[in-house]
This record gives structure tokens, sequence and C-alpha cells, in this order.
């Protein structure tokens, strides 16, 4: 990938070329933000940038050897590693059983998110992970000699997702790799890393794309209207992954609407009868999909909030749909400081058990109670 093919992301392109002209590459770098943000695009473009044989100085050439095997994701000393999920077949998988499809959904969609991820391999119920037998091979391709390039260059996706067996192996190669060799790590949540993993990294933290960056990407790729597309912009606040989501599944983002109107009528009215055929039908959604509704109530509960704090700057600082700032016209006012931060740290922690795998009755149900006091408050 060339970095003009990255959205935006001027600052961290213009550090990472300095770097590499100065010959000050930090052996382990992550990158941190959301997906949609740009994190995945960074580092391909960086790894095509350093294995490039005739690199200027602004990007790689795209035309080289090593270009062209770098935009397959085919070269050989180029290292991919994810999360992955166990098989009827396949109890102990690594990344390299599934990298014909990593490389497809990828090419396909660079600005790829872990949820996308689970839904191409058709286990988005499943949550996954980079198993402790993973570092085994990790620690085989390094200590290999390189293939063509000057460079070894291991890509680690999610790497949050990593499990702690494996990620304490990789401690000593991270501090003393062998020489030439470059990690490129990617991670949405890097508080859910070891310290010690964190302390051996150099962290670049990419911000959210510029509303302006998304609205031009959004006209030269889709056949929107100009509202459509100024909507979509204010929605995806700064998360190209969450426009091209809001685009493609609009009904579902409807879907999503209806459960979070009808969850908070239900606990309001303290309907407890009526808020347990609520879970039954969520939870049946499975695991994922329930992660991403919980995601958009927090959003609700964020826009909102500002909404009954200052509705003289709604249109500057709110990001809602027509259909969602119809439903908030009213809702709004029972967002508050007072109950605000409990209400999103309730939903984000609901958020955490799903993917700690608890029963997600209890944890919807659970919620539930909790949000019918909170919202009274």
């Amino acid at each position: 990938m060339l970095f003009s093919e990255v959205i935006g992301q001027t600052r961290i392109k213009e550090r990472i070329l300095q770097a590499v002209k100065e010959e000050r590459i930090s052996h382990a770098q992550m990158f941190t933000g959301e997906e949609g943000f740009g994190t995945l695009p960074l580092v391909l473009a960086f790894a095509q940038y350093v294995l490039c044989e005739n690199r200027n100085e602004k990007d790689s050439c795209g035309t080289c050897n090593s270009c062209l095997k770098v935009q397959k994701l085919i070269h050989p000393d180029l290292h991919l590693v994810f999360p992955v999920t166990t098989t009827n077949n396949n109890k102990k998988p690594k990344s390299d059983d599934f990298v014909a499809e990593w490389r497809e959904a990828v090419l396909e969609q660079p600005y790829l998110s872990a949820a996308q991820w689970y839904r191409y391999l058709g286990n988005e119920n499943k949550q996954g992970m980079i198993y402790s037998h993973e570092s085994d091979e990790i620690l085989r391709k390094l200590n290999l000699k390189t293939f063509e390039a000057e460079y070894k260059v291991m890509i680690i996706w999610q790497v949050e997702r990593m499990n702690i067996s494996c990620a304490n192996k990789l401690l000593k190669i991270l501090e003393e790799p062998p020489p030439k060799t470059l990690f490129l790590v990617v991670s949405v949540s890097p508080d859910q890393l070891l310290p010690t993993m964190l302390s051996r990294v150099q962290t670049l933290r990419i911000p959210a794309l510029k509303d302006e960056e998304i609205y031009n990407m959004l006209e030269k790729n889709f056949d929107l209207s100009e509202k459509e597309r100024r909507n979509v912009t204010r929605l995806s606040r700064g998360n190209y992954t969450k426009s091209l989501e809001y685009i493609q599944s609009s009904s579902e983002q409807n879907e999503y609407l209806e459960l979070f109107m009808r969850w908070m009528r239900l606990c309001y009215k303290q309907e407890v009868a009526e808020i347990l055929n609520w879970v039954d039908e969520v939870s049946g959604k499975g695991r994922e999909k329930i992660k991403q509704f919980l995601n958009y109530a927090i959003r609700m509960t964020r826009e909102n909030f500002l909404l009954s704090q200052m509705p003289e700057q709604k249109d500057r600082l709110v990001r809602m749909g027509e259909e969602e700032d119809e439903f908030s016209g009213k809702f709004s006012k029972f967002i508050n400081e007072q109950n605000i931060f409990e209400l999103a740290g309730e939903i984000n922690q609901a958020i955490l058990d799903v993917e700690a795998n608890a029963y997600q009755k209890t944890v919807l149900f659970d919620l539930s109670i909790k949000t019918m006091k909170l919202i009274r408050k």
C-alpha cells in the first residue's frame, strides 16, 4: 500500500518518512487508535516503504518487484500475525492457517475491523485469539535470514488479542531482535497489553480523521447525495470504517436504534417482564453483534448527554442521524451530569464482560436493572 493511498494522517506519514530518511527506525513500533483511523493502512504502507527497492522521499515506488509483492501481501520478508478462531478440524490454529483469507479480506478492505474479520471467517460469534503456540512460529520466522530485502517486517494486528503466554515468550525478541528486524504492532486497546510488552514498543497514537477527509473519500467512492455524505461523515466521528458500515448496513443501524429506543423506554417504565423479553431477543444475536449494539448504545448515550448540556451547540457537537435526532429530542433530558459517567461505564463494562465470554443474558439483564435506576437520576 502506498502512503498516498492512506487517508489523511499527514503528520504521522511525515514522522515515518523522516525516521527512515535519518535511519532512526525503532525496531518495535505500535500504532494505536480505532481501526477506521488508518492504523493498519499506515502499517502496510510503512512496510512497503521499508521493503521498496526504489523508494523516494515521500513514498514507495509502487512498481518494483518488492512493492508488487507487498501489495499482494506475499513478500517473503513480510510476516503476518492476526487473531484466528478454532474450527472443528483445527483446535490449535495459527495465522498461517488463515493467511489466504486474511490477505483477501485486507486487500478488499484495508480499514478492516475485527468484527468484519470474524464475519469474513464465518465465526462472528467467536472471539479471535493469537494463541500461545503462535509465538513459536514468530520466533522461527524472525530467526531466519532475509530472503530478498534488507529488513524482515513482522506485522501483528490486534495485538491485544494475544495470549499472555505468547506475549511473554516474545518479550526477549522485542527487546533484542535480530538485526534489521522491524515489528509493526497494531492495537485498538493498548491498555489490555502487558506492561512489559508496552515498555518494549514505541507507541504512535493515530488520531481520528478530519471530517473533510472522510467526506471527500465518500464523494470519490460512493454515489451518495450531499445530504447523505454529510450525515455519514457526522456519524462516523473520524472513523472511515464506521462510515463504510453506515453506508453498507443502514438497516443494521436502524435495527440498533429500534432496540435502543425500546430498551430505554422499558427501563424508564421499569417493565421488568418486557425487559426479560428484550434480553432474550438481543442475546440471541451473537456475541459480536451484541458488542456492536452496546457500542452503539454508548454513542447514543454520549450524544444525548451533549444534546442535554449544550443544545445551542447541537450542530457543532452532536453527531446523529435524523431518526436518532428525533428520538433524542425528548430522551436527552434523562441523560445528565448525574448519570452519564456511571451509565457509560456500566455499558462499557458489559462490553468487556461479553468479550470475556460471560453469560450474555445475565450481562444484559444486569445492565438493564442498573440502567433502570440511572436514567431516573
